[in-house]
């Protein structure tokens, strides 16, 4: 790795340090006042300027991210609140935007998207023939069981920052999920890899819906700020489009009184399946590229939220359609996970530092497809 001047490895990084925190690693705090008092939180810095949180006690999430002190990662009014304090069933399913922010909030792992009331039959309990749903489901607000985190030499040359821990949704006479999260990062880059395995430890047929809400914020996101990804057809599933009409790739600055615009966009992969998306700021040189597998989560999402106060951009990776929980099970494209049946994720969230990093991204990301030209499609 190529660190301010030095070509480093492990035996040269010894030299110049005792101690690897020198150039980066991963810390263990706890929050300690405000809505955030207890949280658990590990500290990612790769030596790059790259440092982000994984929220323990918020589904090992991600919640501050930034890079050379500049933050992309979204933060919100709510702040990263406690878990405790969540009340899934407060203001009618949506007292999930009570403690919405952070670079990645996961939705699910049974449901996304809006509220809905579904069918429970498939758990045999008499009393609970049906299941009512929030926003975007539970997990977002269930502690994690560290399993681990730490920093791994894997070669001379590579070290491996990671952390992992499970994720528990489960109710007796009801689902039994479980969410192996590992989250990574190597010393040197800026890069980070989200790698999650969902799996039914439960016996009876369970449906599985997850979705990354995935935020981005100012410095990142400013006036001028471009989406790029190779979309071959866009619509869109709020009515706020066809009503205040701001373009899905070039944003404006911060608007009064603005109401979320929420686009679906059909994305053509790489001949290996992959997606690709980034959210660039030309001005300060500065961006970040979203890749995932076209497998995994075959439906893309871009959220906008450009009022005052709340100004931030979404990139949402689905494994379901805009419709959600009762549309798909009404099209039979629901995912149901049998005993012991897993479902694979990995993801990839690079900084783009420069205007050749970020001129080479626009490059390969256009050279597969040009997005469609109008900024409202009709």
């Amino acid at each position: 790795m190529r660190v301010y001047g030095h070509d480093l490895d492990r035996p040269k990084l010894a030299r110049l340090s005792g101690d690897l925190t020198a150039l980066g690693g991963v810390r263990s705090v706890v929050l300690d006042d405000g809505a955030e008092r207890g949280i658990r939180v590990l500290e990612f810095r790769t030596g790059t300027g790259l440092a982000f949180d994984v929220m323990v006690d918020r589904a090992m999430d991600i919640g501050p991210a930034e890079h050379a002190g500049r933050s992309f990662g979204w933060r919100s009014a709510t702040g990263f609140r406690h878990p405790g304090l969540h009340e899934y069933r407060d203001e009618d399913g949506l007292a999930w935007l009570r403690s919405f922010s952070g670079l990645v909030v996961t939705a699910g792992l049974d449901h996304t998207l809006f509220t809905a009331d579904v069918d429970a039959t498939q758990y045999r309990y008499p009393f609970r023939q049906s299941v009512w749903n929030g926003l975007h489901g539970r997990i977002a607000n269930i502690p994690a069981r560290l399993l681990g985190y730490g920093e791994d030499w894997r070669t001379p040359d590579t070290c491996t920052l990671w952390a992992e821990g499970e994720v528990r949704q489960a109710a007796v006479f009801g689902e039994h999920l479980r969410l192996r999260r590992r989250v990574e990062a190597d010393l040197g880059t800026s890069a980070i890899r989200l790698i999650d395995t969902v799996t039914n430890h439960g016996f009876d047929p369970t449906p599985h819906m997850l979705l990354y809400h995935i935020n981005l914020g100012w410095p990142l996101v400013d006036a001028g700020t471009r989406f790029v990804a190779p979309i071959a057809r866009t619509r869109f599933s709020t009515d706020s489009v066809r009503q205040q009409r701001v373009s899905y790739q070039r944003f404006p600055e911060p608007q009064a009184g603005f109401v979320e615009q929420v686009y679906v966009h059909d994305l053509v992969a790489t001949d290996d399946g992959r997606l690709a998306a980034a959210v660039v700021n030309e001005r300060l040189e500065f961006g970040m590229q979203l890749e995932w597998s076209a497998k995994e989560f075959p439906y893309f999402f871009e959220w906008l939220h450009l009022r005052e106060g709340a100004y931030a951009v979404g990139l949402e990776p689905s494994t379901h359609d805009v419709g959600g929980d009762a549309a798909a099970r009404a099209d039979g494209s629901m995912i149901w996970l049998g005993a012991g049946e897993s479902r694979s994720y990995r993801t990839v969230f690079a900084v783009l530092e420069g205007a050749d990093a970020i001129g080479a991204a626009v490059r390969a990301i256009q050279a597969r497809q040009l997005q469609p030209t109008p900024d409202v499609p009709s």
